[in-house]
């Protein structure tokens, strides 16, 4: 018996000194996925653009942009550059192919990233189709890197201790979507 409890014992203290490594090693395995792949309605894309009050002008990033209809919509409807950032490389290679066929290529770039570790100090607007608990650790990021001014547009899920500066209730096909826009800088 009291062999049992001492190799319990060791065992655990073997665990708990070798939790930050091994955490520290699943961070480096690979990218983390912030949200499933969801598509915005067409309708929902349009709003939370012409809410963001896109133009020319902008730079659109949209993280997690999956088939890039969102980066696609902000080129062609309101004229905007744009940069998608997606972790699925099939999705990825959809897009950009999906960009040649549109003769986009010019005006939108898909990246294959991690959403957490991208650079986004050019963006004048962010979208942002992820669960609340994943806008919570972009959070830090947005923050850091973008301009005053700049607005972060989220469908469906809040980015926790910012206030939003317009809400918008759209009544979709199967349900209700709400459009949240932030104004870096107002929240």
């Amino acid at each position: 018996m009291r062999i049992w409890i001492s190799i319990r014992i060791s065992i655990a203290v073997l665990v708990l000194a070798l939790a930050p490594v091994l955490s520290a090693q699943r961070i480096k395995i690979g990218p983390q996925r912030l949200a499933p792949y969801v598509p915005s309605p067409p309708q929902v894309v349009e709003e939370m653009l012409r809410i963001a009050g896109v133009t020319e002008n902008d730079m659109v990033y949209d993280l997690g942009s999956g088939d890039g209809r969102i980066v696609i919509t902000a080129a062609q409807q309101f004229g905007a550059r744009a940069v998608g950032v997606e972790i699925d490389h099939k999705l990825v290679e959809q897009t950009q192919a999906r960009l040649r066929e549109l003769n986009l290529s010019s005006r939108v770039e898909i990246v294959e990233q991690d959403a957490m570790e991208v650079d986004l100090s050019p963006a004048s607007v962010v979208t942002l189709y992820l669960l609340t608990s994943s806008n919570e650790m972009l959070k830090p990021n947005l923050e850091k890197t973008l301009k005053p001014g700049s607005r972060v547009v989220s469908h469906d899920f809040r980015i926790s201790g910012w206030t939003p500066s317009r809400t918008e209730v759209i009544r979709g096909e199967a349900r209700t979507h709400t459009i949240y826009l932030y104004e870096v800088g107002k929240q």
